[in-house]
């Protein structure tokens, strides 16, 4: 029956109405798993019986007549850097290959709270830190729609998993773009909520005034469903929003008409790939027809986000990644004495583009450059929130490149990491505001790779992004 292939909503319907069963739903994802997952690489762990058993449970209680949450007995994949009670969390890195977190993520638990069947933990760049997923401590993961190109990062694995169907839906998180980018280079819809909408709580840490999870999805549909799940305030988490929490559901209406739609002229310059400037530009050209107002805006410190994001976040990530020293939890490697000791465990642990950020936050912490560089950087960072506060004034959403272009190969840009950061040209700026934004599939290259758009609005405002995106969708 192929159920893999239907969306969250739409296997919801068949399991409350008893035309399928979880544990069926449940071994068909399994079966493609296990005919696709030695290819992609989606997966850092399989949680098979666990998945089995909770499947049996969600069938108990749909056979006992009772209703079902909307995303009950539906397989999905969680990012391995979001804590799960019981189940290993790596982070992809061989400095945690065998941590087990005694606690849940607030908003694993809260999804949890809906009765989803975990398939498993997926791979990511280590630490969060990539934007291809080339930097996991353990595989590569590859793109469903062409094997010798990356799925995106750092939530590839999340990505890849919900595109090649070996899991209906995924969380994800995103500190630079790393559930929108990848999102865009699968095919998929991926969206970063406004910071704060969902707790960080048992999220391991990267950039903590950036990082954000969110919902990895087939349609635009799902990701309001998995929104829903995992808003609101959490009294762990003191950077988390008290702001209510609407049902994102009610702004699944197929209507634009009078919304004003910018278009920022800084995303739209040279290096930008041709086809992805072409298939964005009629995503606008669309909306127009539908009856929104296109206009050109500025956001003109664009220039700067890139440079500011990579002085704050690997300062973040320097201060985050300290505790991982051999001693309190984690890996070790033995040294002659406590400071070889640790030395030795950072040292072997740790992959390359972990080991650079630490590098490059502590120069920009370091007594002599911390006004030079980190100080600067968050002041252009205020003027970067600045840009999208006066661009709001004047209009509802803005509409850009996710990402300058379509999925590159493997190994492209591992030589030159400059070149893989500037991948994050279209998506950074929005983290450094706390904003939230969306990717989704809006074409394919001559090659048939995805290119997605994202859709960019006011903090709290993820209900005109979903509308935006779901009429967009449903043409």
């Amino acid at each position: 029956m192929e159920l893999y292939n239907k969306t969250a909503h739409e296997l919801h319907e068949l399991l409350q109405t008893k035309q399928i069963s979880a544990a069926e739903l449940t071994a068909d994802i399994f079966s493609r798993v296990d005919e696709v997952e030695d290819k992609i690489g989606a997966y850092l762990e399989i949680t098979r019986e666990k998945a089995f058993s909770d499947a049996k449970a969600v069938d108990e209680k749909i056979s006992r007549g009772e209703k079902i949450f909307p995303l009950e007995g539906i397989p999905c994949a969680v990012k391995d850097n979001i804590c799960t009670k019981g189940i290993k969390t790596t982070c992809a890195s061989k400095i945690l290959e065998n941590f087990i977190p005694p606690y849940d993520a607030t908003a694993y638990k809260k999804l949890s709270a809906q009765n989803p069947i975990l398939i498993g933990k997926a791979n990511l760049d280590e630490f969060a830190m990539g934007g291809s997923t080339e930097n996991s401590g353990f595989h590569v993961t590859r793109n469903p729609h062409d094997l010798e190109r990356v799925p995106g990062g750092s939530s590839g694995g999340s990505a890849a998993a919900v595109a090649a169907r070996e899991a209906i839906f995924a969380l994800g998180s995103d500190t630079g773009g790393s559930i929108r980018q990848p999102a865009s280079f699968c095919g998929v819809v991926g969206m970063k909520p406004t910071y704060g909408r969902v707790s960080r709580y048992g999220l391991v840490a990267y950039a903590s005034s950036l990082d954000q999870i969110g919902p990895i999805t087939r349609d635009v549909t799902d990701c309001a469903q998995v929104l829903n799940a995992i808003a609101g305030r959490d009294e762990m988490d003191s950077t988390s929003t008290a702001a209510d929490v609407p049902d994102f559901t009610k702004s699944l209406v197929a209507d634009v008409k009078g919304l004003k739609i910018g278009l920022p002229k800084e995303y739209f310059v040279k290096g930008i790939d041709s086809e992805v400037e072409t298939a964005v530009r009629n995503a606008a050209k669309k909306f127009e027809s539908l009856g929104a107002e296109i206009s050109e805006i500025s956001l003109p410190h664009t220039d700067y986000a890139i440079s500011t994001y990579y002085l704050i976040a690997p300062a973040e990530a320097a201060t985050n990644l300290e505790r991982y020293d051999g001693v309190s939890y984690g890996a070790r490697v033995d040294g002659a004495d406590v400071v070889e000791m640790m030395t030795n465990t950072r040292t072997e642990k740790f992959g390359a583009e972990v080991k650079r950020r630490i590098m490059i936050g502590n120069y920009a912490l370091s007594a002599g450059y911390y006004d030079a560089y980190y100080l600067k950087a968050l002041k252009v960072r205020t003027l970067i929130q600045k840009d999208f506060v006066d661009a709001f004034k004047n209009v509802d959403l803005i509409l850009a490149p996710t990402a300058p272009t379509a999925a590159f190969k493997i190994g492209e840009m591992v030589s030159d990491p400059l070149k893989m950061y500037l991948q994050d040209v279209c998506t950074v700026p929005l983290n450094l505001a706390g904003l939230p934004g969306i990717s989704i599939p809006c074409g394919v290259t001559k090659n048939n790779l995805p290119i997605g758009f994202q859709l960019i609005g006011k903090a709290l405002d993820e209900a005109t992004i979903l509308r935006a995106a779901f009429t967009y969708e449903q043409c």
